[in-house]
């Protein structure tokens, strides 16, 4: 069992982490500060460190030299981002933004131990004492799913796993598209996870969170003296990335004068500082990601169009929840799981009527919106089985319909609403014909009303004859 120490001064952050970690079979310790963590402890002896970066007397950069190689994970809020890279550069394998996701911080925890049990196999082996395969722990590596991270196995989800198993291991830039919510960072992290630069860093940037007067000082770095305020140079986060990944979430917010930069980043491998003159050379892999239309921006002059084209080596299209079929109860059952866990509660389950309404509802705000919804359900619960009410989404009750259709039911309901022979025709071939010759005018809604079933079994039923649903045109529900 890995042994971990936690030093961070906010005791109900220490606990929360203490907890979190104790549930995934880790052993704990921690301290209030780098001195109580001396006094207390030998730091050398602990698998990992995990330490906040702003503490009372030394900062937590000081345990990178007191763990004499034990891997030290920094902890720091966005405010203090600069001076987590800076720490990184002093010896910190990684760093994670508070407050800090359980899964992502369960998972760099993870890869840092499996990286630190690997170091070790090679080392022993190298000195030729190491021990048979099957005595080395967890090392092997993880089954593939496992590996990119992402709940789901609805067709679009599946050739997306593939997509991503083969662009992972090459240096190609990747333009993610997708709504908001529905995970794009967890793609950039299985991209980076899988490729050859898993051991750098990966750095995370979200453009529209950066005021536009910064952006190009956060990204690229600056000199002294470069501006107002510019006291000190500073590295940027591009630079900070050097021999990793950099994705950039929300690229289409990304200011003219910065993406003329970032051009340069893609076309010469190198950047220049702020205030400076002189150029220096990175090599670091691209990851964007957008929920708008990098196209049509670059067509109105709003993004540039030759970074655009640089971009779009790689493009992986992430369906919404909605088009999402049966993941979407996968995941609600996930979300469910993992807040019980997380709040001390005995295992909870969802009412019929609940998980009809989380089949039904469209989940605009996506996987993001959906475990929100699950919190405040876990949180506002008195039972051990979830009312739909407590969800709070806007969907009428009465109007959820079974996924079950009689066939006898339907051949009824279209017949009566086309007034079509149908005795001639299977259900499903009368499905198809019905279908193909009236999407082209019709909203998916009027399709399923005419046939008298759900639009959730309109959408079951193209799956399984492979019925694509169009682009465009009336078929396009808002």
């Amino acid at each position: 069992m890995a042994h971990i120490l936690i030093v961070e001064d906010e005791t109900i952050i220490r606990s929360a982490l203490r907890r979190l970690l104790e549930r995934n079979q880790y052993q704990v310790s921690e301290a209030g500060s780098v001195q109580e963590a001396q006094e207390r402890y030998s730091i050398p002896s602990f698998d990992m460190i995990v330490s906040d970066l702003r503490l009372p007397g030394a900062p937590g950069t000081e345990l990178i030299k007191l763990a004499q190689g034990t891997p030290v994970l920094i902890m720091t809020s966005y405010a203090s981002l600069r001076s987590a890279v800076d720490s990184m550069k002093m010896g910190a394998v990684d760093y994670i933004a508070k407050p800090f996701d359980h899964d992502e911080m369960l998972q760099a925890v993870a890869r840092i131990l499996k990286d630190r049990q690997e170091g070790r196999g090679a080392t022993a082996e190298a000195r030729g004492n190491a021990r048979p395969a099957g005595e080395r722990g967890n090392g092997n590596a993880a089954p593939a799913d496992g590996e990119i991270g992402i709940i789901g196995s609805c067709p679009p989800m599946l050739e997306l796993y593939s997509k991503i198993r083969k662009v992972a291991p090459t240096d190609s830039n990747v333009l993610i598209q997708g709504e908001s919510g529905t995970g794009k960072e967890l793609v950039a992290r299985a991209l980076h996870n899988l490729s050859k630069r898993t051991k750098a860093p990966l750095i995370s940037v979200n453009c529209a969170a950066i005021p536009e007067t910064l952006i190009e000082s956060e990204l690229f770095g600056h000199e002294k003296g470069a501006f107002t305020g510019a006291s000190a140079g500073r590295a940027g986060l591009v630079e900070a990335a050097d021999g990793g990944t950099l994705f950039l979430d929300e690229i289409g917010e990304l200011p003219l004068e910065a993406q003329a930069r970032l051009l340069r980043v893609l076309q010469e491998g190198e950047i220049r500082r702020v205030g400076s003159v002189q150029s220096q050379k990175v090599d670091v892999r691209l990851i964007a990601a957008t929920h708008r239309d990098l196209k049509m921006l670059a067509k109105t002059g709003q993004f540039r169009e030759d970074l655009y084209y640089r971009l779009h080596v790689i493009s992986l299209k992430l369906p919404p929840l909605r088009e999402r079929g049966t993941d979407v109860m996968e995941i609600a059952r996930a979300f469910l799981a993992r807040q019980c866990s997380q709040m001390g509660r005995v295992p909870l389950s969802f009412s019929h009527e609940a998980e009809q309404a989380i089949r039904h509802y469209p989940w605009p705000g996506n996987v993001r919106e959906l475990e929100n919804a699950i919190e405040r359900a876990v949180i506002l619960s008195e039972g051990q089985e979830i009312p739909a009410d407590l969800l709070g989404i806007d969907i009428e009750l009465d109007d959820l319909e079974d996924d079950f259709v009689d066939e006898a039911e339907m051949r009824s309901a279209v017949a009566a609403n086309n007034h079509e022979p149908t005795e001639d025709l299977s259900l499903e071939d009368y499905f198809q014909h019905f279908v193909l010759e009236h999407q082209d005018h019709m909203t998916e809604t009027e399709l399923a009303r005419k046939l008298g079933i759900s639009r959730k079994c309109l959408w079951e039923r193209r799956q399984r004859l492979g019925i694509p649903r169009r682009k465009s045109g009336a078929s396009a529900d808002s």
